[in-house]
């Protein structure tokens, strides 16, 4: 029963701080012990799974509080930060510029392959379509 407790406390500690050694620390637990439940107990590897997943939303989500704060503060480099990885007017650009040679012709397919990958890549041949 206390085993139980103290993986039930260690993965508590895990859902607030992603990192297993703050939550062993914080648990009591040795890194060792987890390490060792972890590959012995498939239930408690897909729980201490599931904790991490949790902490890591929780410290995204106190991070954006963080970012909108400062944005609303007006601090700048916040601002551009959140936009050029948020709102595609301001995402980073990217132009490559060139032209292609061949040493041997291409087919009707294999030129039909080569303009859907750079389709798919968002790449134009000098042209805007």
């Amino acid at each position: 029963m206390k085993k139980n407790k103290k993986r039930d406390e260690f993965l508590e500690q895990l859902r607030k701080v992603p990192i297993v050694l703050i939550a062993c620390q914080k648990s009591g637990l040795s890194r060792n012990s987890i390490y060792r439940w972890r590959k012995e107990d498939e239930a408690f590897a897909a729980s201490m799974d599931e904790a991490l997943q949790d902490g890591e939303t929780y410290i995204n989500e106190m991070s954006e509080a963080q970012m909108l704060n400062k944005i609303k503060e007006g601090d700048w480099s916040v601002t551009r930060y959140w936009l050029s990885h948020r709102h595609p007017k301001f995402k980073e650009k990217v132009e490559i510029s060139g032209s292609l040679k061949t040493v041997q012709e291409l087919s009707p397919d294999q030129e039909e392959l080569v303009r859907n990958a750079l389709k798919l890549a968002d790449i134009t041949l000098g042209k805007h379509e």
